[in-house]
């Protein structure tokens, strides 16, 4: 199985049209993504054509031939869903309109958004998450590489060749790139999910909510949790893993060098006094019982030492 995502899921994308979204989506249809319409209102009715990369020799056998892929751009959410039964969308639009989309799309019913837009101002992310927890919407995002389940469906911007292999693991991390590392360092094994929440201060998905899906999930047998400095989610986490939690958790936190009063990286990876802090992360985590690696190296050996004891 998988969270949140699945060979079922069909994918809406609102600002495919875009160069981003244009990209994305052919990366995304290479990956197996079930995508049945982009979503743009000036080019509402047009048919954008995408040639994926195949899993077969071209016709004169020097390389990977080519896959062609036609997808229909509909004028609204609300149109995309009607045409297509489409469950996700994920949002390629800029900063100043990604407040608008992720309503439009909440509206429709949508029950999944993968917002993947960098930038987004704090107020508009408070109003979209608040509006979208009153009508039932997931959110992952924003500010966020989105989430993967190998072998089934990538909805963002995960590279699906870096741990293509369905597996065992469950991933939730804040950090984009740190995501794709712990993928590739554990590829051989494999995974369920992995969801990148993204690191922005108001984010709609949580470790807790990831979590609590991984643990009910029967095919992921260990979960993989990293943070980051700033703010005390992962202190929240722990609190949840002690009472709710009984898979083995691995963590990693990132921000043991950042200096006090610094955003470093994301907008909310900013230790300020003695809140927030590498240290205080990792203590909180190695209370419950959760081994703490100290890069993400080290991390993944943790993995595979508690798998080994497991099998």
């Amino acid at each position: 199985m998988a969270i949140f995502l699945t060979k079922e899921s069909k994918v809406l994308v609102q600002g495919m049209t875009g160069g981003e979204g244009m990209k994305h989506t052919r990366r995304m249809l290479a990956a197996g993504t079930d995508i049945v319409g982009g979503v743009n209102p000036r080019k509402a009715g047009r048919t954008v054509d995408f040639e994926v990369p195949a899993d077969v020799e071209g016709a004169d056998g020097t390389g990977p031939g080519t896959t062609p892929h036609s997808v229909p751009v509909f004028g609204s959410v609300r149109e995309g869903i009607e045409a297509t039964g489409a469950d996700v969308t994920v949002v390629f639009v800029p900063p100043p309109f990604a407040k608008a989309a992720v309503i439009e799309a909440v509206d429709a019913g949508i029950e999944l958004a993968v917002v993947i837009t960098e930038g987004i101002p704090v107020h508009d992310a408070v109003a979209f998450h608040a509006y979208a927890k009153q009508r039932g919407t997931r959110i992952i995002g924003p500010n966020c590489p989105g989430l993967i389940s190998p072998g089934q469906s990538n909805a963002g911007i995960i590279p699906a060749d870096i741990a293509a292999k369905p597996g065992r693991i469950g991933l939730v991390s804040k950090s984009g790139t740190l995501t794709y590392q712990l993928m590739y360092e554990l590829r051989e094994i494999g995974f369920s999910s992995a969801v990148g929440i993204g690191g922005d201060p108001v984010v709609g998905t949580t470790h807790i909510d990831c979590l609590a899906a991984f643990e009910a999930d029967p095919d992921t047998e260990i979960i993989v949790l990293i943070g980051e400095i700033g703010g005390d989610a992962e202190e929240r986490a722990a609190a949840y893993i002690a009472d709710h939690v009984t898979k083995p958790v691995i963590g990693y936190i990132a921000g043991f060098t950042a200096p006090e009063g610094k955003t470093m990286g994301h907008a909310g990876a900013i230790v300020s006094g003695s809140a927030g802090t590498a240290e205080a992360k990792k203590k909180a985590l190695e209370a419950v019982g959760v081994r703490v690696g100290s890069t993400p190296s080290e991390t993944a050996r943790l993995v595979l030492d508690r798998l080994a004891v497991l099998h």
